[in-house]
């Protein structure tokens, strides 16, 4: 289990594959640079960033499935480390953002679906939904898009959500975190917070 979290209350936690932008992602919404390793699935503990005077943290958990170099059970262990912390942070995390390459994220998700198979996206978004944790799927790299409406239509229709997306804007935000482009992420948190009385915590999105 990651023992690294600083005793904070409210949190809000970054999950997804390795590779997707999760790092970036947090050095756009910290200001902070985190050494991300160059390699993928380097994060293998998760990176924390809090404020000395507030009861916050942000936290980038670990990258999760497929890393190059990496030998399955070690993956395995990952994952089980990822589930366990929001488990047990459940409570406190107000808003879990589950980051996934908008390039990629359809045919990752359709090479992994089968009778016995559900891909570890899909998974993750139903896992936090089980635990009550408000999640919003933060589409990175949609610079990359060209088919912007459609593959978003596609997303919403792989995670069980009736499309078109725009009717869940509080769930789905487009975003190119590299440009610095993550506006629809911060609304759909802030909606989040809002939701559980936290407007105090608007400053940091």
């Amino acid at each position: 289990m990651f023992e690294t979290r600083p005793n904070r209350d409210a949190e809000v936690a970054l999950v997804g594959r390795s590779n997707v932008g999760k790092s970036t992602l947090m050095r756009e919404l910290t200001g902070h640079d985190f050494d991300t390793g160059g390699s993928p699935g380097v994060t293998r503990e998760p990176n924390h960033y809090d404020w000395a005077s507030e009861d916050f943290v942000i936290t980038d958990l670990p990258g999760f499935g497929f890393m190059s170099g990496v030998d399955e059970d070690h993956r395995e262990q990952i994952k089980t480390n990822i589930v366990h912390y929001l488990e047990e942070y459940a409570e406190n995390v107000l808003v879990a953002v589950l980051v996934v390459d908008g390039k990629s994220v359809i045919d990752i998700i359709d090479r992994h679906s089968g009778p016995d198979e559900i891909p570890y996206d899909v998974e993750m978004f139903h896992f936090l939904r089980d635990l009550e944790i408000p999640v919003v799927v933060a589409v990175n790299k949609m610079d990359k898009v060209d088919d912007r409406d459609e593959r978003l239509n596609e997303l919403c229709d792989r995670l069980g959500l009736y499309p078109p997306w725009k009717q869940w804007q509080e769930t789905i935000a487009p975003i190119t975190a590299k440009q610095g482009q993550i506006e629809p992420l911060n609304e759909a948190v802030r909606e989040h917070l809002h939701e559980q009385q936290r407007d105090d915590l608007f400053k940091f999105f």
